[in-house]
């Protein structure tokens, strides 16, 4: 019964038919079904941080070598991981010069202190030999010098139901592009990435909405006592509207159903059971 389903943000390109577009959505079917494939003989846990890491290699995706730039011109990372099976999340918060921030979360899921920010975080990466990588393309230096960055509501994530039963999810961002250094995303939050045993959520979006909204840790609470997916994605983004708030979602709840939404199209996604595949921009 496993199942997997990935995001990439939500892009501007989403309502057109140019080659970004295109390229971006067979990146997605590329990527779900090579963890779909990887799930098969991994658990949860191992396929989402796999995923994410194929997500954050791909310089289309504002995640790991795709990031974008902050005020001050450097470029600092969010990933989180949580495992319904131990109830435990790990994250990294602004972390630097990483190529996968999403494994330094798989390494910290080992360790007391499972959340690190900053030179804590990128400290850590280093003594647990995570060599220096630039993760700076000339594009994202080009936007920042032309003050052109995106619209600050790109990230990546995953969710993955194995063949055990047990679900996980992953998110992985680049920042929304010239924040205030320190500024804190959903991404490493609980109401960005969140799961348990009956449902797993990853979020994109804009953090600050998202946070507010608490999002992903209310539709997983949801589903616990008893909603339906669809019942509390419904209810979690009408409670969205009052602030106009920009948020995209992706789900998988313990029967294998999958869900998504988003509040402001287009949030696109991929999604594979091994039959049917579906993707979406």
């Amino acid at each position: 019964m496993s199942k997997i389903i990935i995001h990439g943000g939500f892009f501007s390109e989403s309502s057109t038919n140019n080659e970004t577009k295109v390229a971006k959505q067979q990146a997605l079917l590329r990527i779900v079904r090579d963890s779909y494939n990887y799930l098969q003989n991994h658990s949860a846990v191992e396929t989402v941080v796999h995923a994410t890491s194929l997500l954050e290699d791909d310089a289309l995706f504002n995640a790991g070598i795709g990031s974008q730039i902050q005020s001050d011109g450097k470029i600092r990372m969010s990933a989180s991981l949580m495992d319904s099976t131990t109830m435990k999340m790990s994250g990294v918060i602004n972390i630097e010069e990483v190529k996968n921030p999403i494994q330094v979360a798989e390494v910290l899921m080992n360790v007391d202190d499972r959340i690190l920010s900053g030179e804590g975080a990128t400290d850590f990466a280093r003594k647990n030999g995570f060599e220096k990588f630039s993760t700076e393309i000339p594009q994202r230096r080009k936007e920042y010098e032309a003050k052109l960055a995106s619209t600050g509501t790109g990230t990546v994530g995953c969710v993955a139901l194995d063949n055990e039963g047990r679900i996980a999810v992953a998110t992985s961002t680049g920042g929304k592009g010239f924040e205030i250094v320190g500024r804190v995303s959903d991404s490493a939050t609980v109401a960005g990435n969140y799961c348990n045993e009956f449902c797993g959520v990853s979020l994109t979006g804009v953090g600050e909405d998202i946070v507010s909204g608490a999002v992903a840790a209310k539709i997983v609470t949801r589903v616990t006592d008893g909603f339906s997916l669809e019942q509390a994605f419904e209810k979690t983004f009408a409670e969205l509207k009052p602030f106009d708030g920009f948020a995209g979602a992706i789900a998988i709840d313990k029967n294998g159903n999958i869900f998504h939404q988003d509040s402001h199209p287009s949030m696109v996604f991929a999604s594979f059971d091994g039959e049917n595949e579906e993707v979406f921009n």
